[in-house]
């Protein structure tokens, strides 16, 4: 997670296409609290019912469900179990708004009165809890809130408002299957996308932002490393593919180190390094499964080139034959970087900041997870784009603590547990924000 920070932040607002419309706080804040205790029923219950990736049936059907009430065209299944929410209201521009709906493979720890008992078996056979772990049940419950009070504030705003419901955002497969099945073709192409996510990292209510790349392009490489086995105590008739792959791993640490420039940032880890199955046995081949991080096509690039470069450079040093190269494997599906776009990054943030405050509104550092939210912006560049963040820490907690983040439970833990109603209530004021911002009267 990214650390707090707080930086100086100068915003050309002025020189921006948008207009900046004047806010009546009162009445929406006021709006947002008296439908709190009706949306901490809904939070409650998307936490006790969470889905794995493309299974959110029951989350899709919920979110469908209120959009059709509340008078949008509505379309299911799209992406396998996404949704799509379109409302039409007047010239101007499309506005996606984004939630993603699925949970987590963890048994809840969190101790809760309405803690996830679900437990289910993942693609790969694992029995397991499930446990919305990342705080997609506060999106998909802002995205209901925020879907009614612009309903109810159609008179202040003019244009198409496309409101989707994402599957499988853990997996980054969610945003991809929804584009294949023409999200920018079947409905209106958005000229902006929203959406959030809570923080960890950030007290409860907190709005925090970058203007630029806020999430990291997420790889994943397969590196076989290959041998001659042997018996252990004859090391000299074998190739020890273990000794091997050892080399190799410390050899990959200099490629953020020392190969690329100090001042971009990358992440090359080796999650998993799988090799033989009893002591006096030398393999034939050893498994290193790894995850890189990085910002820019450059240093991605640049990356990935160095593992296969390395593993292989390795290998001949080693005396391996050109048949026992190690083989490397980028993973399909990759997550692409998260881009927030500077012109509505600066003109919403500065919308934000005229609702909170400045003192809840702070720019925060990238962070190295991924989120394959950045698809949507990648499918199209004219597209404009913005993930922010909304703090979720409890604020006795976050003082408990002093703000040292390590203290406290991190997204993807089976502890964590963001306090609902200041999360769900600034996420829906921050989403309103925005969509009257873009989509305001001229």
């Amino acid at each position: 997670m990214a650390i707090r920070k707080r930086l100086s932040v100068t915003t050309a607002v002025a020189a921006l296409a948008f207009t900046m419309p004047a806010f009546a706080a009162d009445a929406l804040s006021q709006a947002v609290e008296k439908n709190m205790p009706d949306l901490l029923t809904i939070y409650r219950d998307f936490h006790t019912h969470p889905e794995l990736a493309f299974e959110e049936t029951r989350s899709a059907a919920k979110l469908a469900d209120e959009a059709k009430k509340l008078g949008f065209k509505v379309t299911t299944n799209v992406g396998k179990t996404g949704v799509v929410a379109v409302m039409e209201n007047g010239p101007g521009p499309v506005l996606l708004l984004r939630t993603d709906m699925d949970a987590l493979p963890l048994v809840e720890q969190t101790g809760l009165s309405f803690a996830s008992k679900v437990r289910t078996k993942t693609p790969e056979g694992l029995n397991t809890g499930v446990m919305h772990a990342c705080g997609h049940d506060t999106h998909m419950t802002t995205w209901i809130a925020t879907a009614r009070r612009l309903t109810a504030m159609k008179a202040q705003w003019s244009g198409t408002l496309v409101m989707i419901g994402q599957p499988a955002e853990e997996r980054g497969l969610g945003a991809a299957a929804m584009l294949a099945d023409g999200l920018f073709t079947r409905f209106p192409k958005p000229s902006i996308a929203i959406a959030f996510h809570d923080s960890a990292s950030l007290p409860a209510g907190t709005i925090g932002y970058v203007d630029g790349y806020t999430m990291a392009n997420v790889d994943s490489v397969d590196v076989v490393v290959k041998g001659t086995g042997g018996h252990g105590a004859y090391p000299h008739l074998a190739r020890d593919p273990i000794v091997l792959a050892a080399r190799i791993v410390t050899a990959l640490q200099t490629l953020v180190s020392r190969e690329i420039d100090p001042l971009e940032s990358g992440v090359v880890t080796v999650g998993s390094f799988q090799g033989g199955t009893t002591h006096n046995v030398i393999p034939d081949e050893a498994k290193l499964l790894i995850t890189v991080r990085s910002y820019t096509p450059q240093v991605r690039k640049q990356l990935l080139d160095g593992i296969a470069r390395i593993a292989k450079g390795e290998a001949i040093a080693a005396g391996m034959p050109e048949d026992r190269m190690p083989t490397v494997t980028l993973r399909d599906n990759p997550t692409p970087a998260t881009f927030n776009t500077h012109a509505v990054t600066s003109q919403l943030t500065g919308a934000f900041k005229k609702r909170f405050g400045v003192e809840r509104v702070e720019t925060i550092r990238p962070q190295m997870g991924g989120e394959d939210f950045g698809r949507f912006y990648l499918a199209d560049t004219s597209i404009q784009s913005l993930l922010f963040w909304v703090g979720g820490v409890p604020h006795d907690k976050w003082d408990a603590a002093k703000g040292d983040i390590t203290k406290l439970p991190s997204i993807h833990s089976p502890f964590w547990a963001p306090d609902p109603a200041p999360t769900i209530g600034a996420a829906t004021e921050a989403m309103v924000t925005a969509a009257l911002t873009v989509l305001a009267k001229k």
